[in-house]
């Protein structure tokens, strides 16, 4: 298996993050913590989740969003393998 992300590092960086209490909080620490082009990049990921999820072809979410092929079919997979969490997100976005 490739690398995991489990660690007290990541885990102190994920609890910081909890303790963010609106948008804006959100815009000022990650500004600070990541690049523009990183936080641009996770931004543009979640956006093709959620086109996938919407049923998009993967023309239509590379016109909208900009990602490569490669993304998207990254994106895809982790849609169809992963740990289920875009799915997670997006449904507690929609009861909102």
């Amino acid at each position: 298996m490739g690398k995991s992300i489990r660690n007290e590092t990541v885990k102190e960086l994920f609890e910081a993050v909890l303790t963010l209490e609106n948008v804006d909080e959100c815009y000022d620490f990650f500004e600070d913590v990541c690049t523009v082009n990183e936080v641009t990049s996770i931004a543009q990921r979640f956006a093709v989740a959620k086109m996938l999820k919407e049923k998009h072809t993967y023309l239509e979410v590379a016109e909208k969003t900009g990602a490569s092929t490669a993304t998207i079919s990254r994106v895809n997979r982790s849609l169809n393998y992963g740990n289920d969490s875009y799915d997670m997100v997006l449904e507690r976005m929609n009861k909102k």
